[in-house]
């Protein structure tokens, strides 16, 4: 947070969000890696093309890309939701180029991009044999046959949409906080679980007025199930920054921004300072050779290597 923080500029902030199709989806639910990685790629690139037009606003944007893969029931539901700076620098780099005040982009010019980008990354995902398919859809697996079956998709509708703004920078960091690293389903939505049964409360969003709140039951097995849809590859980032807030180049774009804004860095808030000195703690469990206590003497991250040092005195004694 305070990292994003600092990257945070005095301008309005938007929020965009582009899903899948639900029939797509379930491509993606077998191809997790390639396919989010499309998604990924597609809506970055949908939002700098159609930014950069002039006929639009005619400027190098960026934006941070988040990806959830869950519904409110916890169902298979892929989206990106995309936060982009209401404004982005001119092709010359000279000056800032705002949008006009609470509009961003219009969203179906966004959605028919980025329709006809996701297509032809798909097509070439398919053609690279980088795509599985099972059960009633392996017949997808034949060229001819994918392309056919995605003729549709290229006429309907893609739902892609923009939220109100940002009510300004600290909404931006409430939202990344709550929501960045929000896993498929919250604790304080659980109402009960044992051994058979696991109830939650969900949002029906078919409703369109009313109370959307609902409580549903699943059997456990179910709804392990449907908690592991939602796990990622291992290593895959489900937080991305693209454009002028790549992370390549993105702390000069942000002070060449704020040059030209005649803004400075936000002050840095002075945190404690670092212990110097590690007061040893004490593990519950005894020595099981000896007996005795056990005390930490080192803590390192994983990936880190331990300092090498001799054992403690009484140890060597």
């Amino acid at each position: 947070m305070a990292a994003r923080a600092e990257d945070l500029l005095p301008v309005e902030y938007f929020h965009v969000v582009f899903t899948l199709p639900v029939e797509i989806a379930q491509i993606a639910y077998w191809n997790k890696k390639a396919v989010y990685g499309l998604l990924f790629k597609a809506s970055a690139e949908t939002v700098m093309t159609i930014a950069a037009d002039p006929k639009r606003l005619g400027a190098r944007v960026g934006m941070t890309s988040v990806l959830h893969t869950w519904g409110s029931a916890l169902t298979h539901h892929p989206h990106i939701h995309m936060i982009v700076p209401g404004g982005g620098l001119s092709p010359d780099g000279t000056r800032w180029v705002a949008c006009h005040p609470g509009f961003f982009l219009h969203v179906r010019v966004l959605s028919r991009l980025f329709r006809r980008l996701f297509l032809e990354g798909l097509m070439d995902l398919h053609r690279a044999g980088q795509l599985a398919f099972f059960g009633a859809l392996v017949k997808l697996a034949h060229a001819e046959t994918f392309t056919s079956w995605l003729a549709p998709f290229r006429k309907s509708e893609w739902v892609v949409y923009a939220k109100p703004p940002f009510g300004g920078p600290e909404a931006v960091l409430a939202y990344l906080r709550r929501y960045t690293h929000r896993v498929a389903i919250s604790n304080n939505r659980l109402v009960s679980a044992d051994a058979d049964t696991v109830t939650f409360r969900w949002k029906d969003y078919r409703i369109k007025s009313g109370d959307r709140q609902k409580v549903m039951r699943l059997a456990a097995p179910e709804f392990i199930r449907r908690f592991l849809i939602h796990v990622l590859p291992d290593g895959f980032h489900r937080i991305r920054h693209y454009g002028l807030l790549s992370s390549a180049a993105r702390k000069a774009n942000i002070t060449k921004i704020r040059a030209l804004l005649c803004v400075q860095r936000p002050e840095q808030v002075a945190g404690p300072e670092p212990q110097t000195e590690i007061t040893p703690l004490t593990l519950r469990e005894p020595c099981p050779c000896c007996g005795g206590p056990m005390r930490i003497i080192e803590i390192f991250r994983r990936g880190q290597k331990p300092i090498a040092r001799a054992p403690p005195k009484e140890q060597a004694a």
